[in-house]
């Protein structure tokens, strides 16, 4: 191997976690079947394969040759994965700068919510006197940053977030807030962890979600709705079952199908599972329900009572309104 292409090697390997961290046995995780166990480590997996690449490559459009290799079901999560390694490197005090930026306004710019959420992971691994140079520039979707944040502490410390409900106190971002949003940014990602932990059964997520305190479900079940629609793992019977557990909250799940479906639809990705959970939690086609998100979208200004990113999530779950009808 010549010298140019050694050290780039070698950032990837002192980088890069290992494949084992990804497996349900490891984690812990319920293994439903050993069809639903493949596909959520081959999720893990493909994770690590992007954040390899962003470890490895001398430009964003390196990575990007790399990650349209990755399979369509999974290639969002390798887009993830090499979000956070890029910001990795950014927060590392050798590390260079601009990798990120690059990367998100880039080749990844199709890819806007996983790559926020990736970012996210990143924070979940640097210090954070190291934070401030997490870039995550649009106000309206910089919240995804701490949904991915929820979804590492959710996926790698599963019983302090998970099974002791635990809360960050005050959390430090972003500093120009409004902070109370924090925690609950942060629970719609342990929402999405809790899919990955459930190992796809609706019932198991359902219980776990119903174990927390009920201010918080709203946000957890539109995590949950998220990562059934984005990872998949459900056939229509559970997917139904998902939609009857979840009862009052079901708006919740809704609204975190509908933002799965379209980051699917806007990074060109979608696959026959993301349309089976349109079909059955939203009534309708992955299609219609990017065009529902993007008529909703709001003006990044805001109010000023609420996050914009709030308000563009009511909006959607208002299109979904629980009903004495769809309760029965």
């Amino acid at each position: 191997m010549s010298a140019t292409r050694a050290w780039p090697a070698l950032r990837r390997r002192v980088l890069t976690p290992g494949i084992s961290n990804t497996l349900l046995s490891v984690r812990g995780f319920h293994e439903k079947t050993p069809e639903s166990r493949e596909m959520l480590e081959t999720v893990g997996a493909m994770f690590l394969t992007g954040y390899g690449h962003a470890a490895e490559a001398g430009s964003s459009e390196e990575a990007r040759e790399r990650l349209e290799q990755i399979p369509e079901r999974f290639r969002g999560f390798a887009y993830e994965g090499a979000a956070m390694g890029f910001a990795v490197r950014d927060g590392l005090p050798l590390g260079g700068r601009g990798h990120t930026a690059a990367f998100v306004d880039g080749p990844a710019r199709h890819h806007s919510y996983m790559a926020y959420v990736g970012v996210g992971w990143a924070m979940a691994r640097l210090p954070r006197f190291r934070w401030r140079t997490l870039y995550a520039p649009d106000p309206l979707l910089r919240w995804l940053v701490l949904d991915g944040y929820g979804f590492h502490q959710a996926y790698f410390r599963t019983e302090q977030y998970v099974h002791r409900q635990f809360q960050e106190p005050e959390f430090p971002w972003p500093a120009d807030g409004p902070l109370w949003y924090a925690q609950r940014a942060i629970d719609q990602g342990i929402g999405r962890a809790l899919w990955f932990v459930a190992g796809t059964d609706p019932e198991r997520a359902a219980d776990l979600v119903d174990a927390f305190p009920a201010s918080r479900r709203s946000d957890l079940y539109s995590g949950v709705g998220l990562a059934a629609t984005y990872a998949g793992g459900a056939d229509a019977d559970e997917l139904k079952a998902l939609l009857v557990r979840s009862g009052e909250y079901r708006s919740d799940l809704a609204q975190g199908a509908v933002f799965a479906a379209t980051a699917r639809e806007e990074a060109g990705l979608l696959v026959p599972h993301n349309r089976l959970a349109t079909e059955v939690l939203l009534g309708t086609t992955p299609e219609a329900v990017a065009e529902l998100s993007r008529r909703t979208r709001p003006d990044v200004a805001g109010d000023g009572r609420e996050p914009a990113y709030e308000t563009w999530r009511r909006r959607i779950a208002a299109e979904f309104p629980v009903t004495p009808d769809t309760l029965s």
